[in-house]
């Protein structure tokens, strides 16, 4: 389940992000909001949510000062300010989409798909299978092992996960590994503890999909 934390100073856009939540089987918890930039930061870094829902316009401290104290996050970006200067500031500090108001079901799924990389379907399996790999992404995880967890067959697993996402499970195993891979390097992680945390035994399996998913080698990258 992903954990978001919404940052707004207008209820009504917490109310419709959870009606769609709710109408839309979204694997996503909101976790805490907050109704100004302040308390926002104060939610953030108590809940570290896997995105964050962010107006720009609050009081007390925007969202642009909110982004520039917490750097690390997957922001969203919600605004009713459809200007070319407020998403050249957000993209510049990190932010990972804009969503503009009025926010419709489309829309917020294709942010969340962009911001998190989880592809969201209309499948409850499939779902939950991505949300059991990013759970257990560090682990050793198998497609036998996926499969006994959710009581269904190798190949019913492998073909329904294939339809919905257009890639197998092992592709999106590695996938989701090579993301985190990518954020602990950018940390300042060794290339060998960043392979060993994502679940890489052999250095050179981790060397040949981080230069497949990424187009350079992890210490390139680093």
């Amino acid at each position: 389940m992903l954990k978001a934390v919404i940052v707004d100073d207008e209820p009504r856009t917490e109310n419709i992000i959870r009606y769609f939540i709710e109408h839309g089987d979204l694997p996503l918890e909101i976790a805490a909001t907050a109704s100004n930039g302040r308390l926002g930061v104060a939610e953030i870094r108590k809940h570290k949510p896997d995105v964050v829902f962010l107006d720009i316009q609050m009081p007390v401290m925007n969202g642009f000062e909110v982004m520039a104290e917490e750097p690390d996050q997957k922001y969203i970006v919600v605004t009713a300010y459809d200007e070319f200067s407020y998403a050249q500031k957000a993209l510049r500090l990190g932010t990972a989409d804009i969503l503009l108001k009025p926010i419709e079901l489309a829309q917020l799924v294709q942010s969340l798909e962009r911001a998190t990389g989880w592809r969201l379907t209309g499948n409850d399996t499939v779902n939950g299978i991505m949300e059991y790999i990013r759970q257990h992404y560090s682990e050793k995880i198998s497609l036998t092992q996926i499969a006994d967890e959710f009581y269904l067959t190798q190949s019913h697993v492998a073909r329904l996960f294939k339809k919905h996402t257009g890639e197998s499970v092992l592709e999106y195993i590695n996938r989701v590994r090579i993301e985190e891979a990518r954020r602990l390097l950018e940390q300042g992680t060794s290339v060998k503890e960043a392979a060993d945390r994502v679940g890489y035994e052999s250095l050179n399996n981790f060397y040949k999909y981080f230069k497949r998913y990424t187009g350079k080698t992890p210490a390139e990258y680093r």
